[in-house]
């Protein structure tokens, strides 16, 4: 217990070091700019001294993110919101795509890992369709759909099921037989073989795969926000992008990373409850 209490200091330690080090070496690394009075009077003339388009310290990232975080849900019109209203359309997008996904992927992913006949029947499809990026449906979406909002959850829920698709119909078929035996012989219909034996046996399996699964789709709305626009962190970036605010990219890109992280985090935690409870 004191090894590992030892390990996680000296780890964080030289975490805060590292990003101490990063930040400063970054810091000084970025020309700073004339004031006016210290131009000369060809530089006024020429506009040689003018402020050119560069990317920003960490100090003004910083005043950046104060000045956003202390204010997220704010709303001045449709090109206007705080950044915590447009994580909030995000993780919407996000959430509702892939809980949409987990519901036909696990069932699926059951009847896949249990049925050989199954296996064969669906695997030519998830062959050829897994391996097509989310962003190549969305102009299909956007036709057949009609509205960008349904459309960018549609991409999210293609992104997410396979990874959950396949790592419950790999759980589910690596339940060792003799355990299912067993259910057999006390005369357990196939649905309470399901639940009672199979699922607990699969389930990191299968938590491990939606974990994989919001993260792909943390990634995926980033870009997708980006095509169909209006909100959320991924037009956020796009707009200040084309406002020439780097500051605020860099900063927005920050926060994609906080959010991903926090996810992973959560899914975290469960897949060791998961392994602790089995």
């Amino acid at each position: 217990m004191l090894d590992n209490l030892s390990i996680n200091i000296r780890a964080a330690i030289l975490s805060l070091l590292v990003l101490a080090v990063s930040l400063l070496v970054w810091e000084v690394s970025i020309p700073g700019q004339k004031a006016v009075g210290e131009l000369t009077e060809y530089e006024l003339l020429t506009g040689g001294g003018q402020p050119k388009a560069g990317v920003p310290p960490p100090s003004a990232i910083a005043v950046k993110a104060w000045e956003e975080l202390s204010n997220p849900f704010y709303d001045a019109g449709p090109n206007d919101k705080g950044i915590g209203i447009q994580i909030g359309y995000s993780i919407y997008r996000v959430l509702t795509g892939y809980f949409l996904a987990a519901v036909v992927a696990i069932p699926l992913g059951f009847l896949i890992g249990m049925s050989p006949v199954a296996y064969k029947a669906f695997n030519p499809f998830i062959q050829v369709l897994r391996p097509i990026s989310p962003l190549a449906w969305m102009p299909l979406a956007l036709f057949i759909i009609q509205d960008s909002e349904a459309s960018a959850i549609f991409v999210i829920f293609i992104c997410s099921i396979w990874p959950m698709l396949i790592n419950t119909a790999f759980g589910v078929a690596g339940v060792r037989e003799d355990w299912v035996n067993v259910a057999r012989t006390h005369e357990l219909g196939n649905l309470r073989t399901a639940f009672s034996v199979i699922l607990p046996a699969a389930a990191p399996t299968i938590v491990t795969g939606m974990r994989i699964s919001i993260g792909i789709a943390w990634l995926v709305i980033v870009a997708a926000e980006m095509l169909v626009g209006g909100t959320g962190i991924g037009y956020y970036v796009w707009n200040e992008w084309n406002n020439l605010d780097l500051t605020s990219v860099i900063f927005s890109i920050l926060m994609i990373g906080v959010v991903g992280m926090l996810l992973d985090l959560a899914f975290s935690r469960l897949q060791r409850a998961v392994a602790f409870a089995e």
